[in-house]
């Protein structure tokens, strides 16, 4: 894998933790998760622009998003115990259909 394939995957993590995290700030009233909302959002945003210097903007925001979307609704599902109904399922699975045919057209 190369080096903007790895920038792009930890510029998604990053913006999973820093999600995950937006729940423990409390609407952003609890300083230590908010520093950690803010910090890896940027560490995000850094990494992600220096991926689209070598990946096309449409198809790394695609991936980021998308990919970023499915693992944020799994640590719901996981770490907040929150359940998902049939549609959010389906809903899910489009997503998940969207980033591979992304994927596959490049």
């Amino acid at each position: 894998m190369s080096q903007p394939w790895i920038l792009l995957l930890l510029a998604i993590s990053a913006e999973v933790i820093g999600t995950s995290f937006l729940r423990l700030s409390e609407g952003m009233t609890r300083p230590l998760p908010t520093l950690l909302v803010f910090g890896a959002y940027a560490i995000a945003m850094t990494l992600l622009s220096r991926v689209v210097l070598s990946i096309p903007l449409g198809l790394t925001y695609a991936l980021w998003s998308g990919i970023g979307t499915v693992v944020i609704v799994l640590v719901g599902r996981f770490a907040y115990s929150q359940l998902l109904n049939p549609t959010q399922l389906i809903g899910i699975g489009l997503i998940t259909a969207g980033v591979v045919l992304v994927n596959l057209g490049q």
